[in-house]
């Protein structure tokens, strides 16, 4: 992989949370950037970043992906943007829909329209499991986004910036993440859990930077790439955190899902598989396929849901994660 990085200056958005500063870490660590421009609207946050890495490579800019014209003033002379701003959680979407909406579907216009006005060379917007088939408007958001951002190359006839999504599933050790959860009920006694069928997507921080740098490598512009991860089942990692404890069934709550999908039989006829990861191409790409003959293509019915998966989190495994995001 050619370092994409060497000598460019990188646009963050949200760049305080999780992934912002394991992506931060990361690139300044293997990578050899310019600048990396913290876009966020935390200064408190910003703050515990400066002092956490001690950079001058690093740049803190207050902004909020709301407003354009902060946006673009950050923008400028940028090389790639990382979109990782939005608002996450399902019960704060649920309850403030018109803010959900404003910050990750107007703020992902504002990021496709200010980079397209300043010749941005890539930007990689970060998607979920959540889009799929969305069931709460945190998915419907990111899947709009995701939208956007494939059909943003329209915009540019493929002379312009190249815009692309990553999308994956939970990341452990992330904001909301079950982990701290189970780990505070342990001390009760008693776990909590929805639904003793629920299986999940599962990856690690590391893991998930990673992925997303190698596809900003990769991109050509219009894809969705999903990795091959591995799933877990909330039983399991329910008895790895607290054997001891009584597992409680509340039921399902509005908005969840038992079993996660990151690629739909929809999605399969174009869509193609590599060793670690899938592409799904654009459907009306009239500014080229890129991958399609390139990989393997899948069948007409494929399907890569968390049920389905091949690839499963052992106990041990899960044990072992536990401990490493609770050092």
């Amino acid at each position: 992989m050619s370092d994409i990085f060497k000598n460019k200056t990188i646009l963050l958005t949200g760049g305080t949370g999780s992934f912002g500063n394991k992506f931060t870490e990361i690139v300044l660590k293997e990578h050899e950037p310019k600048a990396i421009r913290i876009f966020s609207r935390g200064e408190k946050k910003q703050y515990d970043m400066h002092n956490k890495f001690k950079d001058g490579r690093l740049r803190f800019l207050i902004g909020d992906v709301r407003d354009r014209d902060r946006l673009s003033r950050a923008m400028a002379n940028v090389d790639i943007v990382v979109h990782a701003a939005a608002l996450k959680q399902v019960p704060a979407c649920e309850y403030n829909p018109i803010e959900a909406i404003r910050t990750n579907v107007e703020g992902s216009i504002n990021v496709i329209e200010s980079a397209i006005d300043h010749g941005v060379d890539r930007v990689m917007a970060i998607s979920t499991d959540k889009a799929v088939h969305p069931v709460n408007l945190y998915g419907a958001t990111k899947m709009t986004a995701e939208k956007l951002f494939v059909q943003g190359n329209s915009y540019t006839g493929g002379l312009g910036p190249k815009f692309s999504c990553a999308r994956y599933g939970n990341v452990i050790g992330s904001r909301g993440s079950v982990i701290p959860l189970f780990i505070k009920q342990k001390e009760t006694g008693t776990i909590t859990i929805t639904d003793e069928k629920m299986t999940r997507f599962w990856m690690e921080l590391d893991h998930g930077v990673n992925f997303v740098i190698r596809c900003i490598d990769r991109m050509k512009g219009g894809e969705i790439f999903v990795p091959k991860i591995s799933s877990m089942k909330i039983m399991e990692l329910a008895d790895a955190i607290a054997p001891e404890a009584k597992k409680e069934i509340i039921g399902i709550r509005p908005g969840e899902k038992i079993h996660e999908i990151l690629l739909t039989e929809n999605e399969a006829g174009h869509s193609v598989e590599f060793d670690n990861y899938f592409v799904i191409e654009p459907e009306h790409p009239f500014w080229g396929n890129k991958h399609l003959d390139m990989g393997k293509k899948l069948p007409v019915d494929f399907r890569y849901t968390s049920d389905g998966n091949d690839r499963w989190f052992t106990r041990d495994e899960l044990m072992r994660i536990v401990k490493r995001s609770h050092v």
